[in-house]
């Protein structure tokens, strides 16, 4: 699954959001919902979740300082849960704080998860990429040859 699309929506008086329709399906087996590397909040597949935190710390030592850290990271800073029967997730405090997310914001497609942005975080981060996008796609291409 490919998550695609910008979604501007609201959160209820209890921290609730309306899931898009189209992927409420998806989300049927649960979701977590993990402190972004930005300013959002990531609302994954479970199994998804686990396979990219084992990606991000493949080959590094258990051991290591900074893979407990990032271990530790990965697993304090999410929260399992599933969708209520309107197809709503209720965000808890800590990632509200976190994602620095206010009531209206923007959900946005990631490839692999969804991310919920506050609105106006969303519009500045994103008009900065369009700003700048060529300028990223070649930085790209010349640390991959």
């Amino acid at each position: 699954m490919t998550f695609r699309g910008t979604f501007d929506l609201t959160l209820d008086a209890k921290n609730r959001l309306t899931v898009p329709t189209r992927y409420r399906a998806t989300f049927a087996e649960g979701i977590v919902l993990a402190a972004g590397l930005e300013d959002c909040v990531a609302i994954w597949r479970p199994e998804d979740y686990d396979a990219w935190t084992a990606a991000a710390l493949q080959g590094h030592s258990p051991l290591s300082p900074e893979f407990r850290k990032l271990n530790r990271h990965f697993t304090a800073n999410s929260h399992p849960t599933e969708l209520d029967g309107a197809g709503r997730v209720m965000v808890p405090r800590f990632l509200l704080d976190s994602g620095k997310l206010t009531k209206d914001v923007s959900v946005v497609g990631a490839g692999e998860c969804l991310e919920i942005w506050d609105r106006g975080g969303w519009a500045a981060y994103n008009g900065e990429v369009l700003e700048n996008v060529s300028e990223i796609a070649a930085g790209l291409q010349s640390s991959a040859g």
